[in-house]
């Protein structure tokens, strides 16, 4: 068969036999994106089997957790996906009777389907990534190009895929290769399908069921395999604990200083936790808190939070933990109208405090929920109802609803089966993701003191990765 040309003008070099790409209409026709959530079961038998789940983590984790039936919210920033290109647009194959890899070309763009993914690359895109050694240093691993450099209206003279590899050939006779599985990985439409950090969302029978192991702090403190396991369970959980730390600020601090830098705020750098009233502050009291984050007065909350008991000479006290992320899963199969309005009416939290020699005017403004806008995963839950400011962002006509939907997820987060209780002792240190797990007390009696720390979430997180872990 000769070969044919496509609407554009230019020659194929391998005929695609005038076939259609089954999957092509029903991809682009799609004008909204799915709400993503880390894996989460459906029940608590499904978690009697949890010893296998580490060894099947890569492949569970990259499911959807989308409930049937649902709407997804949308996301007013998220552009809608182009027009589909009309029926005589002709496919190029790898090879003749191959449908493994196709692309065509069109006026700014280059389509190419892959691994059952349909991904559009605009042609500055494919120009500005090129990774050859005049455009990219992989010594350091940082862009040599210069972006601002490359012509808006550029376009590959040539293109040739081969079963691996896709080469574009530039005006200017530069040549710029790109792995097919790279591109699955970094194309916008791969990355809408890939969960960034994996969880397991948890209430506390889940989590009881889970049997989540503390990691001994001579392990924590001296190997890599007991601290992978500890952020392991940290990444997954949002909690971990580490056991047998001598009960001093000293101790405490080296076990922060093992996974990240530790974030000096306005409480100072590591701190004592009595109920002295010594900052303006409801925790420094004897009284009950409610589940809450911390810090949501700051433009970016503290990412993990440190807490030693030290000693308690008295009663009650526990510890409150409830995943906040499981009950925003909740909001969103129940009335994902209430989500979408949580993720974006921004509110004012703020923290005054004029005690001592201790003055601070602190304003942090954010959504209760946060999302990545490509995949809508849910990456921060930004509610403390003590230091929420008066409401001054909010239009009236759009207010009444975020009342609705806050008392929405207030509900699930004050769920009973949703409370996991904990007893703080000498010795247990506990280690709480603030952008995830919301944390209160029971008040107490007697004298109570903690120790502990916020540390710096990109030195956590660095820390896991470099151990291997996706994070």
């Amino acid at each position: 068969m000769p070969p044919r040309r496509s609407r554009g003008g230019s020659e194929l070099q391998e005929s695609c036999g005038g076939q259609r790409d089954p999957d092509f209409r029903a991809f682009a026709s799609r004008a909204r994106l799915k709400p993503r959530f880390a894996f989460s079961p459906g029940s608590a038998s499904s978690w009697s089997q949890l010893g296998m789940w580490y060894r099947r983590l890569p492949r569970l984790f990259v499911v959807p957790h989308r409930p049937t039936g649902s709407t997804s919210p949308r996301v007013p920033w998220l552009p809608r996906d182009r027009a589909v290109p009309a029926a005589t647009t002709c496919w190029h194959h790898t090879a003749p009777e191959s449908l493994k890899c196709a692309w065509q070309l069109h006026g700014d763009h280059l389509e190419l389907r892959y691994a059952n993914t349909l991904m559009r690359f605009d042609f500055v895109w494919l120009r500005d990534h090129c990774r050859s050694a005049s455009c990219y240093n992989t010594k350091t691993n940082q862009r040599s190009l210069d972006t601002a450099s490359v012509d808006l209206g550029i376009k590959p003279k040539a293109v040739r895929v081969d079963e691996t590899t896709l080469f574009l050939t530039w005006p200017d006779g530069h040549v710029t290769r790109y792995g097919l599985e790279w591109l699955v990985k970094n194309s916008y439409e791969g990355q809408k399908q890939q969960v960034m950090h994996p969880r397991i969302l948890w209430n506390a029978e889940i989590y009881r069921q889970a049997q989540v192991p503390s990691v001994d702090c001579q392990s924590f403190l001296e190997t890599d395999e007991g601290l992978k396991e500890f952020l392991q369970n940290f990444l997954l959980y949002g909690i971990a604990f580490v056991e047998n730390v001598t009960p001093t600020k000293e101790d405490t601090e080296i076990l922060a200083e093992r996974i990240s830098l530790i974030r000096e705020t306005i409480y100072g750098r590591m701190w004592y936790f009595t109920s002295d009233f010594s900052r303006g502050d409801t925790a420094y009291t004897k009284l009950a808190l409610d589940r809450h984050t911390d810090t949501t007065y700051f433009q970016e909350p503290c990412g993990i939070q440190v807490f030693h008991c030290l000693k308690h000479e008295g009663t009650g006290g526990r510890t409150l933990l409830v995943d906040g992320f499981y009950a925003a899963e909740q909001v969103l199969r129940q009335a994902p109208d209430q989500f979408e309005l949580l993720s974006k009416v921004p509110l004012k939290h703020e923290y005054v405090e004029n005690v001592g020699d201790c003055h601070n005017h602190m304003i942090g403004v954010g959504p209760v929920l946060n999302v990545y806008p490509w995949n809508n995963e849910l990456y921060l839950i930004r509610y403390n109802n003590y230091d929420r400011a008066v409401i001054n962002t909010v239009p009236y006509d759009v207010v009444h609803r975020w009342y609705a939907a806050h008392r929405t997820l207030t509900a699930e987060l004050r769920r009973p089966e949703n409370e996991l209780w904990v007893k703080l002792k000498p010795g247990k240190a506990l280690f709480i993701d603030n952008w995830r797990v919301l944390h209160g007390r029971e008040a107490f009696t007697g004298y109570r003191q903690l120790c502990g720390c916020y540390l710096t979430r990109d030195d956590v997180l660095n820390t896991a990765r470099l151990l291997g872990l996706q994070a």
